[in-house]
């Protein structure tokens, strides 16, 4: 899913001459037959999208969920296609669905200010109103599921874990921080088991992230689980020699090998 922060209040109309680039709420319509023979109709179905072009010749489409609140995944449509079957919603936008997704925003983050402040009931409360609008809204579900591991609740912080490693989005970059403070809690609360669940799914979308290997050393490391923690310590390494942490931490172990030998 894509963060509901930091979108203007309109809806941008495609303009070749001028430059612009298409963002806001848009519709698509799709033409049904029901019945039969002399009974037949058409009846028409309309879809609300949240659009945005990312590049000359790309837009991406996102459906709203119940809540008219952008949702779910984005699905890539070519430019020409999106200019012939999508239709601008400005007036919707500014009136129904651009209010929402402030609300929203508003709500995450009054609940990562109460959590930041310790006051984890009332963080919970507000994390839980931002997921009854919109359930696979990043920020909220790490957010809950650190105010669980904050507060020693592993069983409902594993049903959140359950949630998170089966949202793409939740491991996309622009929520890095979220993403490893959410894996560092789960391994410092010695949920060893989920951290790893939690690294792997990581590591089927960037097998390229030097700190995302460390970070699995660690955990394998705090298991116990010498060689694997070493392998990974290698692929960190490899895709970054300059990592300093990972060094120090390779060359502890190396240090540790010999007297465990003897």
């Amino acid at each position: 899913m894509t963060e509901q922060d930091n979108r203007e209040p309109h809806a941008a109309i495609y303009r070749p001459e001028g430059g612009k680039r298409i963002k806001g709420l848009f519709s698509s319509q799709t033409v049904e037959k029901v019945g039969t023979g002399t009974t037949q109709r058409k009846t028409i179905s309309k879809m609300y999208w949240y659009c945005t072009q990312e590049s000359d010749d790309t837009v991406m489409v996102q459906p709203l969920n119940k809540n008219m609140i952008p949702a779910g995944a984005t699905t890539p449509v070519p430019l020409d296609d999106f200019l012939a079957k999508y239709n601008p919603e400005p007036e919707m936008y500014l009136k129904t669905v651009y209010p929402k997704m402030q609300e929203l925003s508003a709500t995450v983050s009054r609940a990562e200010e109460s959590r930041q402040r310790g006051a984890l009931y009332s963080a919970q409360f507000e994390y839980e109103n931002a997921l009854a609008v919109d359930e696979e809204n990043v920020r909220a579900n790490f957010g809950l599921g650190l105010t669980y591991v904050e507060r020693g609740e592993t069983t409902k912080a594993k049903d959140i874990l359950g949630r998170i490693v089966g949202l793409d989005a939740a491991f996309a970059p622009e929520h890095k921080h979220l993403f490893n403070e959410f894996g560092i809690s789960l391994r410092r609360s010695r949920m060893l088991d989920q951290a790893l669940e939690y690294y792997g799914r990581a590591l089927t979308l960037s097998q390229s992230d030097e700190n995302l290997h460390y970070n699995i050393a660690r955990a394998y490391f705090d298991r116990g689980e010498t060689d694997k923690c070493r392998e990974h310590l290698e692929n960190a390494l490899r895709l970054n020699p300059d990592h300093e942490e990972a060094k120090k931490f390779m060359e502890f172990l190396n240090a540790k090998k010999p007297a465990a030998d003897a």
